[in-house]
């Protein structure tokens, strides 16, 4: 086997034109666009406003840390986030395909999209959650959460890129690794807090060309009540079948059901039709 290798090398080398150097292969990993660490990172800032805008994350992984006095908003769908050491900031985070975790931050307010969700080491944080599983703090304490209600128009498409179901959300479910006896580590936001007031929208011209709204009835993933206290016993179980329309038809369902519920609180009555 060895001769006869050598032979064909040798064969192809005196067929090759004179004066033509033999050129190196070339591998798919050659061919790949080269990634600056530095464009997926925020690091060491202070009373900045910062971003990045559809399409620049790509779902690469990102890392914010060691910021203090903060806005930050990754307006993309990403691989994985860590936020570490980061002090009064609020953090806005597309959707994440793997983990978000968060560790040694305080004073933080977040809103969020991603797979698995962990927090260690951190105090006073409110985070407007949407989470494929269950949620996980560790030695932290006064960890405040709500649903994700948020918009814009490549949020949808960002969050197929990701690989997550704007339906499946377990955001209040959460998991104490060290619980404390006698004490709570962790709660719930009120129902009627109001984003906004906890995740102010980007105030740069640059980030302000994303048309951001916080209005829970244009969310894209449907704003849940989670683990609160129900104020009915009565539920019920509606099926929809998968096919083409099944997301916008869920929604349309959702929709309804809302604006049902809000005829019904604020008590409007319908003029009845005489005949």
């Amino acid at each position: 086997m060895g001769c006869f290798f050598s032979k064909r090398r040798k064969a192809e080398k005196e067929s090759q034109p004179e004066g033509e150097e033999e050129r190196p292969k070339q591998y798919s990993w050659d061919q790949r666009e080269k990634v600056d660490p530095k464009d997926y990172m925020f690091s060491g800032l202070k009373d900045e406003t910062v971003g990045r805008l559809p399409g620049k994350v790509a779902g690469q992984q990102f890392l914010i840390q060691d910021c203090e006095n903060c806005s930050i908003y990754i307006f993309d769908h990403s691989a994985t986030v860590t936020i570490d050491d980061c002090t009064n900031c609020v953090i806005f985070l597309g959707p994440v395909k793997g983990s978000v975790f968060f560790r040694n931050c305080r004073d933080c307010k977040c809103a969020l999209a991603c797979q698995q969700f962990r927090v260690r080491d951190c105090r006073k944080l409110e985070v407007f959650l949407c989470c494929a599983t269950q949620p996980i703090i560790e030695s932290s304490t006064n960890i405040k959460f709500a649903c994700f209600q948020w918009y814009y128009p490549e949020l949808a498409f960002q969050f197929k890129d990701a690989g997550l179901s704007i339906f499946n959300n377990t955001w209040s479910n959460i998991h104490d690794f060290t619980p404390v006896s006698g004490e709570l580590n962790w709660s719930l936001l009120s129902e009627d807090t109001v984003v906004q007031d906890h995740i102010p929208l980007p105030t740069t011209e640059e980030l302000k060309t994303v048309r951001v709204s916080t209005e829970a009835n244009r969310s894209i993933v449907p704003v849940s009540r989670g683990q609160r206290q129900k104020s009915s016993d009565e539920s019920c179980l509606v099926v929809l079948f998968a096919g083409d329309y099944t997301i916008a038809n869920a929604r349309k369902l959702i929709d309804e059901a809302l604006f049902r519920r809000s005829l019904f609180e604020l008590k409007i009555q319908l003029p009845e039709v005489e005949e």
